[in-house]
């Protein structure tokens, strides 16, 4: 089977065509070389893959004829990433937490019916035009 479609039939990849991109920009590898879409895989294979700015490293046991569901991805191969890879994954995921929490941003309808709501309660709606003249009146004096 071609590597672009077996990394698309394991769901490593969402679609061949992303597949196929990735192995064009030398990101994905057996062994040591880089490949082309066209080159077969078989059993026994170790594939390299950089993928969301880690390396992945997978054995290949077996072909499957289709795409499978992913509770039958480990049939067809083994993960043999390192643990730091998955490590600096979950550093970098916790880093972006740290500079944006989910949430955070820009308000929601809610948020902003609540601040129209803190405005419009604010206490200049309850000066008469008497308080607005000695306002100016003091400030002009300045």
């Amino acid at each position: 089977m071609r590597i672009d479609k077996f990394l698309w039939s394991v769901r490593f990849y969402k679609t061949r065509t992303i597949a196929a991109e990735e192995i064009k920009k030398n990101r994905v590898s057996i062994g040591e070389n880089a490949v082309k879409s066209s080159k077969e895989v078989k059993a026994g294979d170790i594939i390299k893959v950089r993928k969301n700015q880690i390396d992945y490293k997978i054995k290949v046991i077996d072909i499957p004829k289709s795409r499978v569901g992913a509770k039958l991805v480990d049939q067809y191969v083994v993960d043999m990433t390192e643990k730091e890879q998955y490590e600096i994954l979950k550093m970098r995921k916790s880093s972006q937490d740290y500079y944006r929490q989910k949430g955070i941003g820009r308000p929601t309808k809610k948020d902003r019916r609540d601040m129209d709501d803190y405005s419009s309660s604010d206490s200049s709606e309850d000066m008469d035009n008497d308080d607005w003249d000695v306002f100016f009146k003091e400030e002009a004096e300045d």
